[in-house]
Parts: structure tokens; C-alpha cells; sequence
């Protein structure tokens, strides 16, 4: 008995002129969209929209990786923006942070050259009283000899006077 379902059964037809009545027209030409009669156009799918295929889950998954991909490519863009004028910032700051270094690296040598002529100065002067005191002691040497001399002459006139 369950073999019976699976068996194809055909009839034979025949027809003798048209099958189709003037109230089948009527309806075949007010039919939309699987057969269901409609009066007006509202709510009518077209082919396209009716037959357009479902998007599945991983086209909608892809969908929103490339939306989110585009957003992130306009923020790392902004981001690389923004690292430009931060490394521009950076680098005026270094710049006068250098030139601040270079004024006090002046003001520096400035100060020891001035020192260093004070110091020169100070040097020639120390050096020109050395020179004066070395000739007056020279004089005083010979003052002093010429002075031990006479002394030894007056004592050694001074004893044969008492002799």
C-alpha cells in the first residue's frame, strides 16, 4: 500500500475550444503578484525588488567590515593628520628649546671670555709689579752690598784707627 503513493497516475486530456471565459479575462488582466487581485498599484512589488535575493549573513558581516574599514581609514587619516601637526609642534618646540640652549650657550662664552680678559688683565698686571719688585729688589740687593761693603770698610778703618 505505501508503494501506491509513489506511483505516477497520467490522464489524457481533451479539449474542444477555447476554456477561457470573458469574466477569466477580466481577472487574469486585474491579477498582481502570485494571483492576488488588486484594484490599484499601492503596495505592488516590482519583478526586480520581488526576485532581488536576500542578502545573507555573511554578505551583511562584510557589509559592515567594509563600512567600519572606510570609518577607520578616515580616522587613521585624521589621526596621521594630527601626528603631522604634533610632529610640526614637536619640532618648533625643539627648535626653541635649541635656540634658548644656543642664547645660553652665548650668554656662557660670553662670560668666560670676560673673565678670561679680567683674568689676562689681571695676569699683565700681576706680572708688571713682579717685574717692579724684581728690579727693586735687584736695587736693594745692590744697596744692601754696597751698604755691607762700606760696613766692612768702616769696620776695617774702624780698627786700625784703634790699632
Amino acid at each position: 500500500m505505501s508503494n501506491a503513493w509513489n506511483q505516477t497516475c497520467w490522464m489524457k486530456r481533451f479539449t474542444i475550444g477555447p476554456m477561457t471565459t470573458p469574466k477569466f479575462y477580466g481577472w487574469w488582466n486585474k491579477r498582481v503578484n502570485d494571483n492576488n487581485p488588486g484594484s490599484s498599484q499601492e503596495g505592488v512589488q516590482l519583478m526586480e525588488e520581488y526576485l532581488q535575493v536576500v542578502p545573507s549573513e555573511i554578505e551583511i558581516i562584510k557589509h559592515d567590515f567594509e563600512k567600519r574599514n572606510s570609518e577607520l581609514g578616515k580616522k587613521i587619516e585624521q589621526l596621521e593628520e594630527e601626528k603631522m601637526h604634533l610632529r610640526l609642534d614637536v619640532d618648533e618646540h625643539w627648535r626653541q628649546e635649541i635656540r634658548e640652549e644656543k642664547i645660553k650657550a652665548d650668554r656662557w662664552k660670553r662670560k668666560f671670555q670676560e673673565a678670561q680678559m679680567r683674568n689676562e688683565a689681571l695676569l699683565k698686571t700681576s706680572l708688571s709689579k713682579i717685574e717692579e719688585m724684581k728690579r727693586r729688589v735687584e736695587e736693594l740687593d745692590v744697596a744692601l752690598e754696597n751698604y755691607e761693603i762700606q760696613i766692612e770698610l768702616l769696620e776695617a778703618s774702624g780698627e786700625r784707627q784703634k790699632e
